[in-house]
Parts: structure tokens; C-alpha cells; sequence
């Protein structure tokens, strides 16, 4: 763990600097992609810590902040959720877990796919954990081998695992992935992935983890922010005081510059205090000043609370963008303490092992089939999607 002091981050400045966004003039409320370079973004973020110095000051700022969320991404206060109802097919027992295909209803007319993992032999509520993935070229990382290594593991560890698609990634092809509010639907829909797991009888509802890579670790650190149900989170290669994510399912609804103040994703992140948090960074993006800027700065907001012990980061300088055997290693480890879950079930010589694991076909992991085809009232196309958010 890293672990330096907030006196070291306000006064740390960045010899090289990152190229950085010009201003969106047809969307000046918009902060998107590195839109201050590296030594602004951090000095940005010190300023603000110094402004709440006290608890109380905090949670002021920190009431602001949620709803710059809430009203940003268009959240009512009390969505327009289809039931449930989940499809459920083709369960597969394997190695000390199962997996089986799932869909739901979000949105009317809108599905949330996935994957749902289970382990075997274990009885009583189970922890449950949200796998969120980035974004990947060939929209099919749900079903890539790091996606499917961390949920089989977790499982095995004896948590309850729900991987599900991006808009427009996998079996979510309801639309294209960049719609104007895809911010809103996927975080409606992380809001319903969460309904989904707290009311299977097998999950304990008080023990809900929250991780994903890049993309994904936006909507982990964004929907443990709305939503308290979330108890741990693990964002990883993701969060910075001077990238606002560089995709319009992150930064695409202003979010981060409201008529009252402006915010940076570090800041949002820390609406998580004083629920167990681990960054995970590496050398290779824009999280490599981590250590020196944003987890400081989140130890200051946990301090606040006299819960510094719950804030953690692994940073690699070595490494790069991804959600690699390491970087899982490290959230097996914090998830396992903080949810209660055994490690020792994946261990071997001491170190977690993903070898009994199987990956399995994309189209093993496909909800949508000729056998289980996605129900006729499906929106279909960017225009009806986008109709279903306003």
C-alpha cells in the first residue's frame, strides 16, 4: 500500500505535463478528457481540500456535490424502473463456481445483460459484488479473459457476481455505446444491477462490493457515490483530478461543472468516505500521480471521518491500462477483508490462482440467443433509446 502525506501532495507540482482538452465551445458546462494538465489538475484538487477542513465542511461540499450528480446526469428521485422479471438460462457448474446468463429490465424497454457467478458448496447470505468493464474495441469485453478470470475468482471466494454490459457492448446492442445520455443510462442501470443482487435470497444486502476497469471504473466509483447500498469499491486505472473521463458514457452530462461549483472525478470518488475504498493505478496513464495526488487528498476526506484505515491504494508504475493479475490480486485481497469473503479458497502456495478457472466462449456467455431472443418491446436504435431517458 502507498501511503504520503497531504503536506507532500498540496505542495507536489508535476515537471512533465499531459496534453490536455481544449474547451467544447458548443458545451462549455462539459469537462471531458484531460482537461487540465497534470500540475493544474493537482493543484485544483489542494485548493478544494483546504476549503473543507472539518467534517462538517466536508459533508456540506459533500451534499453539493451529489446533487451536481443527481441533477447533472437527469436522475429523478424516483425512477421509472420496469419489474425485474429476469430471464435466466443456461447454468453451467464449473470448478468451485456456476455462471449463468442473465437479462433484466431497467428502464421500460430497456435490458441490462450480464453474467451471473456463483459459488458452490457455500450456504447462508453471500456478499455480492458488481463487475463493471471498460471499453474495448471489439465492444466485447464483458466476455475477455480478465473480465470472466475476476468474476470466477471472486466466486470462488464466495461472493455473488454480476458482470454486465456497457451500452451498446456484448448483448446490450440496443443502441450504439455513445449516446448523448448514455451517462444516465448506465448509471440507471447500475441502480437496477444493484436491485437485481439485493433481492436474490442468496446475497446479503449489507456486504455489496463495486469494481471495474477504466470506463468501468467510472461507473464503480460514480454508482457507489449515488448509491449508499454500495459498502466497498475498487475503481481501477480510473480516477484522477485531471482527467474527466474520455468517452460520452463519462463526461458526457455535466456532471463536473454545475452553476454552483465544479468537481473533478477525485472529488466525486470521495462522496465513498467512509465506505472501504482502494484505488488501483499504474505508471502507464493518467493515474500515474496517484499516489502523490489523489490518494493523499482521499485520505485527507477519510481522516475527516477517523476512518483513514478504510482508503487504500496500489499503485504499479511498472504497468499500464488494464485490470491485469496483479491489479486482481490486489482487489481480491481488499474485497476479501473488506466483505468478508475467503481468500484461502483461491489460494495456492500462497497466492491467489486463477487456474482452475474456465474461460469460457463469448457465445456460451450470450443472453441473447435464437433460443432466448430479446423480447419484442425492446427499444431499438439510438433514437428510441434516447427517447426512454427524457
Amino acid at each position: 500500500m502507498v501511503r504520503v502525506s497531504l503536506s507532500l501532495f498540496v505542495s507536489g507540482l508535476f515537471a512533465s505535463l499531459a496534453g490536455f482538452s481544449q474547451p467544447n465551445p458548443a458545451r462549455p458546462d462539459l469537462r471531458q478528457g484531460a482537461y487540465y494538465s497534470e500540475e493544474e489538475g493537482a493543484r485544483r484538487l489542494a485548493e478544494t481540500a483546504q476549503t473543507y477542513l472539518t467534517r462538517a465542511a466536508w459533508e456540506k461540499r459533500a451534499k453539493l456535490l451529489r446533487s451536481g450528480l443527481t441533477d447533472g446526469m437527469e436522475l429523478p428521485a424516483r425512477p421509472d424502473f420496469a419489474p425485474l422479471k429476469p430471464v435466466r438460462h443456461s447454468l453451467r457448474q464449473l470448478d468451485g463456481y456456476t455462471v449463468e446468463n442473465v437479462a433484466f429490465e431497467s428502464v421500460p424497454g430497456y435490458f441490462v445483460t450480464g453474467n451471473l457467478y456463483r459459488p458452490v458448496g457455500l450456504s447462508g447470505k453471500r456478499p455480492a459484488i458488481l463487475s463493471q468493464h471498460g471499453h474495448a474495441k471489439l465492444l466485447d469485453a464483458r466476455f475477455q479473459e480478465s473480465a470472466q478470470q475476476r468474476c470466477a475468482t471472486l466466486a470462488r471466494m464466495g461472493a455473488v457476481v454480476f458482470a454486465y454490459d456497457m451500452v451498446g457492448y456484448g448483448d446490450s446492442k440496443q443502441s450504439e455505446h455513445k449516446l448523448p445520455k448514455a451517462l444516465k443510462l448506465q448509471a440507471l442501470n447500475g441502480i437496477r444491477a444493484l436491485d437485481f443482487l439485493v433481492n436474490l435470497p442468496d446475497v446479503d444486502p449489507s456486504r455489496i462490493g463495486v469494481t471495474g476497469e477504466s470506463g468501468g471504473g467510472t461507473q464503480a466509483f460514480m454508482l457507489a457515490a449515488l448509491d449508499r447500498r454500495v459498502a466497498v469499491a475498487v475503481p481501477v486505472v480510473m480516477v484522477s483530478a485531471h482527467f474527466f473521463g474520455g468517452c460520452t458514457c463519462e463526461s458526457g452530462m455535466p456532471v463536473h461543472k454545475r452553476p454552483t461549483h465544479e468537481t473533478s472525478n477525485a472529488e466525486l470518488t470521495a462522496l465513498i468516505a467512509p465506505r472501504p475504498l482502494l484505488l488501483i493505478s499504474d505508471g502507464k496513464d493518467w493515474t500515474k500521480n496517484t499516489p502523490v495526488v489523489e490518494y493523499p487528498f482521499l485520505q485527507h476526506v477519510y481522516r475527516l471521518y477517523g476512518a483513514e484505515n478504510r482508503v487504500a491504494n496500489v499503485h504499479l508504475p511498472d504497468e499500464g491500462h488494464d485490470y491485469g493479475l496483479s491489479k486482481r490480486v490486489a482487489a481480491y485481497q481488499f474485497l476479501a477483508t473488506h466483505l468478508g469473503l475467503d481468500l484461502s479458497r483461491v489460494l495456492k502456495e500462497g497466492i491467489p490462482d486463477e487456474s482452475r478457472n474456465t474461460v469460457l466462449d463469448a457465445s456460451a456467455l450470450q443472453v441473447f440467443t435464437a433460443g432466448h431472443p430479446r423480447p419484442a418491446h425492446a427499444a431499438m436504435g439510438d433514437e428510441a433509446v434516447s427517447a426512454l431517458l427524457k
